[in-house]
């Protein structure tokens, strides 16, 4: 049986999807670079506590800021997070209010 709508057989009735290109390739392919996130594994946020850089609103940032001072890829976090908009948490030794004056400044 064929789908009327010309993209291919049905199966039991129900539209089968196209198959993807990257079903084809090994699962660390599917998922992002690891090369372009190889920055995390050295970053010294992970090997501290979570918690302190993802503090309750109105909570002291201080903890996670000093890890960030020290930290050798302190540069490419705060890329990341301008990047991918995080909003949330402390980011290359930025507040998530930090990060916005950042970017209102660079427009």
């Amino acid at each position: 049986m064929w789908n009327i709508l010309g993209e291919g057989p049905l199966t039991n009735g129900v539209p089968q999807p196209a198959p993807r290109p990257e079903a084809n390739l090994p699962l660390a392919e599917v998922f992002e670079d690891d090369g372009a996130l190889a920055w995390q594994e050295r970053a010294l946020c992970a090997q501290t506590d979570p918690e302190a850089f993802f503090p309750e609103k109105g909570g002291s940032t201080r903890e996670a800021k000093k890890v960030c001072i020290s930290c050798e890829v302190r540069a490419e976090c705060l890329e990341y997070a301008l990047a991918h908009d995080e909003r949330f948490g402390i980011w290359g030794g930025l507040s998530e209010r930090e990060r916005r004056k950042l970017k209102r400044r660079a427009m």
